[in-house]
């Protein structure tokens, strides 16, 4: 066995946040970051969001760092592979002195120096297999379900492999393990064209005009710790301000009065949300070989939906957090919100500490 002696810390890269989970030398989670990350305006973003979490770290211990990344997909990069380029070498450049792993999908790790155009494909947009394939050396059977800010994984587990069907995004998406609809980014037009309200079936506007954020905070389920992206109109996150932007999708005014109205709007928005990723959970059951009920696993912000899913579907649920060894401390956040960072740190110690050719 092993000994560690250095702490690792693992970097989920998104287009628009920034995520980050530190495991002590005892294998424990000790740390668990987000910062705001709009890659699309620069790469600065990225640089000032990591250095915000940078100065959190514990500096007396060595340090392994592992990333992976879904930034590449930005407007602000001409193609994914130059994405990828401009991200490793932006994030090398910020641990000058420790080595950097880049986790590469079914190849596994590289070392950030070997990291050449032959590999970006197989980094790119990679996040939920890392997150996926430590799920899968935990529960030998299931359903990998990671529900985040813009974005949905359905994963299926089978003898602690991960049964996926697509590698790259498009591939992905034609086979519905990737879900482009999140709890909090995804504008409301892209969720539904229709929703009832006072009775009636009423079309929305194809308008950016609100967030499923505007949505969770009027069903009370979302954590305002995680709704780090801007509103639709730049007004407040309260209640009265999503409810405003809800009435907005249907050419209404809001009144405080009529609170409760907008409420069961947002409900009805919430449920068809859920049952479009409970029918794409469905479709992924369907391929499974075991001949019992396999559990829902849960990741990401939004993995509350997956535990109802579960109990829908008669399934058993597991949270992703459940798999995790013990904390070393609290954390503002759960290591689960942010499980391919999570999987990245854990998955890169079982790969001896590398030193440069």
């Amino acid at each position: 066995m092993i000994t560690r002696t250095h702490n690792s810390v693992g970097w989920d890269i998104g287009g628009a946040h920034l995520k980050a989970v530190t495991i002590n030398t005892a294998g424990e989670v000790s740390g668990v970051f987000q910062q705001p990350c709009p890659l699309w305006k620069g790469l600065d973003q990225l640089r000032n969001a990591a250095s915000t979490i940078m100065q959190q770290l514990d500096a007396t211990t060595p340090t392994q760092h592992a990333i992976t990344m879904t930034g590449e997909l930005v407007d602000l990069f001409t193609n994914r592979d130059d994405g990828v380029k401009h991200i490793i070498n932006t994030f090398n450049a910020l641990i000058s002195n420790t080595e950097l792993l880049v986790f590469a999908g079914s190849a596994g790790f590289i070392p950030a120096q070997h990291c050449t155009a032959q590999h970006y494909q197989d980094i790119a947009s990679s996040n939920w297999l890392a997150s996926a394939t430590f799920a899968a050396q935990c529960i030998d059977n299931g359903l990998f379900v990671d529900i985040g800010s813009t974005t949905t994984d359905i994963l299926l587990l089978q003898d602690q492999q991960v049964l996926t069907q697509g590698s790259t995004d498009y591939q992905r998406l034609c086979s519905q393990e990737l879900i482009y609809t999140g709890i909090i980014r995804t504008a409301v037009m892209a969720v539904t064209r229709h929703a009832q309200d006072e009775g009636q079936t009423v079309g929305l506007m194809a308008e950016y005009f609100a967030t499923m954020a505007d949505v969770y905070r009027l069903t009370y389920e979302l954590n305002e710790n995680d709704d780090q992206t801007d509103t639709a109109d730049g007004a407040e996150k309260t209640i009265t301000a999503s409810a405003r932007r809800l009435a907005r999708m249907i050419g209404c005014d809001f009144h405080p009065a009529a609170l409760p109205r907008w409420q069961r709007f947002a409900e009805n928005i919430r449920h068809q949300q859920l049952q479009f990723l409970q029918t794409g959970c469905q479709i992924q059951l369907q391929r499974s070989l075991s001949s019992t009920r396999v559990p829902l696993i849960g990741a990401g912000v939004g993995r509350f939906l997956v535990q109802t899913i579960a109990l829908n579907l008669g399934h058993p649920y597991v949270d992703f957090a459940s798999l995790l060894p013990n904390t070393a401390n609290q954390t503002q956040r759960n290591a689960a919100d942010c499980a391919p960072a999570l999987a990245v740190a854990y998955l890169a110690r079982q790969y001896p500490l590398f030193t440069t050719q």
